[in-house]
């Protein structure tokens, strides 16, 4: 056994040293912090550290489970990155098959540059701009629609416009960075299928339609089944950039990660926190399983695992 180990370690040594980064990643940023999750279980006290602080059992989850926000956050959360998951699925996959259908190399390289631009940019030049947009006093969109002799909206006081709002922000900012591994996809795909389509008259709509999205099926269940592990996970850095702490969207804008900030910052619960940082990966894990399993069904080849 060792001596087979020893031989495809000598092998394959180039491959491990180019993974060594990453595995070096993850027993760092993955791994160690699990010694951590006994505070999940105590009231923390960073004076008395983890070995010092007092074991309160469940008491942690009670709280949380308990909370009158605890069915609003969850299904903020999950409402919300069920749209984000969908949505920028959908339009990754349209924009993969829109570049791959250019037949000019210039311009497919500048459309594939100007697709991924927003990946790029901070979320607080996003917030930023979004207040210049959407601010009530001054606003772009609302001196639009003054000029136009309607009334102002208040973006800022107005929780149902949010979901949608927030659900373009993420697709702009990620259905093109998303779109790189479809377009991968179909940049390996059996060319001559393609051509034998052209000879027999299958027209561009009918080759998407019967070649390239079921060639795609299994890409797009793989991820969709990655990201169905993070629903359980609010975009913090999104949310709270783009919100803040403005008490009035919470109605629609109020996710897990959030709630978990605040109890943090205002409460100093650290004991709390961690308790639901264990249950949003739990939560995720069974997730994964429950879909993997339902995958594996209906279609075995498109299965993780």
């Amino acid at each position: 056994m060792f001596k087979n180990l020893r031989f495809d370690v000598k092998r394959n040594k180039f491959l491990l040293i180019l993974c060594a980064p990453a595995i070096l990643w993850f027993c760092i940023f993955s791994y160690a912090p699990l010694c951590g999750l006994v505070v999940a279980f105590q009231k923390y006290s960073p004076a008395k550290g983890i070995f010092g602080s007092e074991f309160v059992g469940l008491k942690n989850f009670e709280f949380f489970f308990g909370s009158q926000s605890f069915f609003r956050i969850t299904f903020n959360t999950l409402f919300l990155n069920a749209l984000f998951i969908i949505s920028t699925m959908v339009c990754s996959i349209l924009i993969a098959l829109a570049v791959s259908e250019v037949s000019n190399r210039w311009f497919k390289k500048i459309s594939q540059s100007v697709i991924l631009l927003p990946h790029f940019i901070s979320w607080t030049v996003v917030a930023l701009l979004m207040e210049a947009f959407l601010k009530t006093d001054g606003g772009i969109i609302n001196r639009f629609i003054t000029f136009l002799g309607f009334d102002v909206i208040p973006f800022y006081q107005s929780p149902r416009v949010w979901p949608a709002l927030l659900t373009f922000l993420r697709v702009w900012q990620g259905a093109g960075y998303g779109s790189i591994v479809y377009l991968a996809a179909i940049t390996g795909l059996d060319q001559e299928m393609y051509e034998a389509a052209r000879v027999d008259g299958a027209s561009r709509l009918q080759r998407i339609r019967y070649l390239t999205l079921p060639l795609l099926k299994s890409t797009a269940v793989l991820l969709f089944i990655m990201n169905v592990g993070k629903i359980f996970n609010g975009d913090f850095g999104m949310i709270y950039t783009l919100v803040g702490n403005n008490s009035v969207l919470y109605p629609t804008t109020d996710v897990i990660d959030t709630y978990v900030y605040r109890q943090l910052v205002e409460a100093n619960n650290m004991g709390m926190s961690s308790a639901v940082g264990l249950y949003q990966s739990i939560m995720g894990f069974v997730m994964v399983m429950i879909t993997n399993f339902i995958t594996k069904k209906a279609d075995p080849e498109s299965a993780l695992f």
